[in-house]
């Protein structure tokens, strides 16, 4: 009842003044690892957007332990914050601290990845209890990282596809494989992938899964690297074992735009953290002061295919 009284009193002053009083509300946001780069621009998005706004917030860093994740939701709710966003390390698992937190009438929103099994929900199907999913499409990105690659493979030939994949219980882990061979599928190519292994999203692990790879496999024609960190770690692995493979990535970072620019990477899809941050505020913060309230919408931004010839269309956000 407190908790209702306190959103009404909030609403009213919205009333009275025709501005939310933004220094009465407090947003908690749960991030899977703030020294991700990815992660953190989208933290930073978020803390920007809340600053601009004249709102508190509560940023708690999982350090990629789905455990320490679980117990900084807990702390949130404890804490009786007015909203909270969330970027899941483990899906299907966050679905259970969205219902803890709607069950005591705090508003929800997923960040950068599905709530709740991707296996048994399409990606534009939110789950009912959030307020918002802000992230982008998963599958349509994969599917244009996909058009890409077909258009870099030899022809005339199977061509031999790796993929590097991010970590266990990252719903984008199979929706970016999935849009990446419909993507192939519809360009009409021939391919088969002969190996499909983990990077757990990090540079030094994508060079050594490409090694391993490289050792079984020296023919691959192209890596397809789930993140840009991987893609850069990849291409040091091509590098060294000679391998003329060409290498996608996703995420549009820094450092893969620059390793486009040297030749070293031959493609990546542009993704925007800080955007992702700033509209997972926005959702969040039109419901708690009512201004615009949302329930399970999907919001989503474009995600252009990037190549050394338009560079210039993706400005790096991390």
């Amino acid at each position: 009842m407190r908790k209702v009284l306190a959103t009404l009193g909030a609403v009213a002053l919205v009333c009275a003044s025709g501005a939310a009083s933004a220094k009465d509300i407090t947003l908690g946001y749960s991030s899977v690892g703030l020294s991700y780069p990815f992660a953190a621009a989208i933290a930073k998005g978020f803390e920007n957007a809340a600053k601009a706004a004249g709102v508190k917030t509560v940023v708690l860093d999982a350090k990629g332990s789905v455990q320490k994740q679980a117990n900084d939701i807990d702390d949130l709710i404890a804490q009786k914050v007015d909203g909270i966003a969330i970027m899941p390390l483990d899906s299907t698992v966050a679905q259970g601290w969205v219902d803890r937190a709607v069950a005591r009438d705090i508003p929800t929103v997923g960040v950068a990845s599905e709530i709740g099994d991707p296996h048994k929900r399409p990606i534009k199907q939110v789950y009912e209890k959030l307020t918002a999913l802000v992230t982008q499409d998963e599958v349509t990105a994969g599917e244009r990282a996909g058009t890409m690659a077909a258009s870099m493979l030899p022809k005339g030939k199977v061509a031999k596809i790796a993929i590097v994949e991010g970590a266990a219980g990252y719903a984008e882990v199979s929706q970016r494989s999935q849009g990446f061979k419909q993507g192939l599928d519809k360009a009409g190519v021939k391919y088969t992938i002969v190996a499909s292994q983990p990077g757990d999203w990090t540079s030094e692990k994508g060079e050594s899964t490409c090694q391993n790879i490289l050792a079984s496999h020296p023919d691959v024609d192209l890596f397809f690297a789930q993140s840009d960190d991987m893609v850069v770690g990849c291409a040091l692995a091509v590098r060294n074992g000679s391998s003329s493979a060409k290498l996608i990535g996703m995420g549009g970072s820094k450092l893969a735009i620059n390793a486009i620019k040297l030749g070293d990477v031959t493609g990546t899809v542009c993704y925007k953290p800080e955007e992702i941050g700033k509209l997972a505020f926005n959702a969040l913060y039109g419901t708690v002061t009512k201004k615009n309230v949302t329930k399970a919408v999907f919001v989503a931004y474009d995600t252009p295919p990037i190549t050394k010839a338009n560079l210039a269309g993706c400005v790096p956000q991390w």
